[in-house]
């Protein structure tokens, strides 16, 4: 590989980038591994022509074996989908989309968030489970063996859970197996409901439960086998009145979770109160492939209005804290994104990263913060197990309080023009409110107006013509033919 440090200005052009592999999959194994009979029986069966094969970065390395087996089975054309807009969990509809794809399949891990414009079929990484060593955890932290139990699992260990229950189900009649809600897949148009749906049953997060008659989840222990990450965290946020334990497989170790999320709870109320105060807020869309995600940009707009606030909406993919640097006009922003996601450590942000339902929590005074967390937008919505509606633009009066981190009054509600007009004098117009009414009425141009940089500026006809000269050749840390210091 050139060395990158090189004065040869050629060089940079042809700097070379080790790709190495975060699977333990030897190659020899791609077809069982990566299930390409499956894989080409569905598509064969439903006779499709445009495959996009969408690959984490882990497994990129392995997109030109696997295409090449598909390839064998199949007449349709494959299209490898690499570097994703937004987290690789999430299924690329849209890349999908410009390639004229019929159908997706998705490898690794997921998210299981409902989609509705293409077919799909999910590859999970098959990672290997010590089925006696997780049951001997198991029997370990929950010695009665009538404790009421709900197994939860990474999707990457799907394929083990089953001889899991056939060994465990026997000693412990009251235990509950998770299966994973894969119904919107295999060309449904219809992703599952967001609403209470039967009885007895629970939905979350591409999981499904079939709880006892009579019974809730607070009923329950969960018990979870999978690595720390996104899944185990959001349903702890989610049912954090329920003792969890966890089993790692890479591990064998097993534990019962600290209740660290009562932390975790309080540093997102820190974020809703933050959201209270901000003015300005920015809606940044972190997914284009989720069901539902256009209709909770509505709905998050119509409700930053009602509250007095202005709202910009923000599409800039993968998020960093300089991406997010460059809008300090934004008070804080709000991210649409999958459940995993979703939950953003803002203390990196130079701004809050708040949730679809901080922000309504912030902004929607029906809304009440309690111990129920929300993660996933779509309950929030219509029809949703979590939606609280607003209240009639008439009944949006302004409303005051004190900010619990500034100890300063704030004002919450849309600015009234007839309480601006004094009665005396009907022709005349006075602003009540001179804080309230900057943040409503400034644009984002008067904004960029007011900073002492403003970008690059094109001064057509105001630049004097010079003749062209050779500039200096190589990388800025040693340009040829430039003296070396002492």
């Amino acid at each position: 590989m050139t060395d990158a440090f090189s004065s040869n200005s050629d060089a940079v052009l042809q700097r070379g980038v080790d790709v190495t592999s975060g699977s333990d999959a030897p190659l020899e194994n791609v077809e069982e591994q990566y299930q390409i009979k499956r894989t080409c029986d569905f598509i064969n069966n439903n006779g499709f022509k445009k495959v996009a094969l969408q690959f984490p970065d882990e497994v990129l390395v392995h997109s030109v074996p696997i295409a090449t087996e598909i390839e064998k089975s199949t007449s349709a054309k494959l299209f490898v989908l690499g570097d994703t807009s937004y987290g690789s969990c999430c299924v690329d509809e849209v890349a999908a989309e410009h390639v004229g794809a019929d159908c997706i399949v998705h490898y690794g891990r997921a998210c299981l968030s409902p989609t509705t414009r293409l077919p799909l079929i999910y590859v999970f990484e098959r990672r290997p489970l010590d089925l006696e060593k997780c049951a001997a955890a198991f029997r370990e932290l929950y010695p009665d063996t009538q404790s009421h139990v709900v197994v939860l699992y990474d999707v990457n260990y799907s394929h083990a859970i089953d001889a899991l229950q056939a060994l465990l189900t026997p000693s412990y009649p009251n235990m509950v197996v998770s299966t994973l809600v894969l119904d919107h897949c295999h060309g449904h148009s219809e992703p599952p409901p967001v609403g209470p749906g039967e009885p007895g049953v629970v939905r979350e997060f591409g999981r499904r439960c079939v709880l006892k008659a009579g019974l809730g989840v607070r009923d329950y222990s969960v018990f979870f086998v999978g690595p720390e990450g996104a899944v185990l965290r959001n349903f702890m946020m989610t049912w954090n009145r329920v003792r969890f334990s966890a089993f790692q497989p890479a591990t064998s170790a097993s534990r019962a979770e600290s209740p660290a999320v009562n932390r975790a709870l309080m540093k997102r109320y820190y974020a809703i109160e933050r959201a209270k105060d901000a003015g300005v807020v920015g809606i940044l869309v972190g997914t284009l492939g989720v069901a539902d995600y256009l209709a909770i940009i509505t709905q998050l707009k119509e409700t930053i209005r009602r509250a007095g606030k202005k709202s910009y909406m923000f599409a800039m993919g993968k998020l960093n804290v300089a991406k997010l640097a460059n809008f300090q006009e934004i008070d804080v922003f709000v991210l649409i994104a999958c459940p995993e996601n979703s939950l953003l450590e803002h203390g990196d942000f130079y701004k809050p990263v708040v949730t679809p339902f901080e922000m309504e929590v912030a902004c929607n005074r029906g809304r009440e913060w309690s111990e129920d967390y929300v993660t996933d937008f779509r309950n929030l919505l219509p029809g949703g197990q979590n939606h609280v509606a607003l209240g009639s633009e008439q009944e949006a009066g302004e409303e005051t309080d004190v900010s619990l981190i500034t100890g300063a009054l704030r004002k919450h509600g849309l600015w009234s023009e007839e309480a601006a007009v004094p009665s005396d004098d009907p022709s005349s117009l006075v602003l009540r409110n001179q804080n309230l009414t900057v943040a409503q009425t400034h644009t984002a141009a008067s904004y960029l107006a007011g900073r002492s940089w403003q970008g690059l500026e094109r001064k057509l006809g105001e630049t004097a013509v010079t003749k062209a000269v050779e500039g200096r050749r190589g990388i800025a840390i040693a340009y040829e033919g430039e003296g070396k210091s002492s």
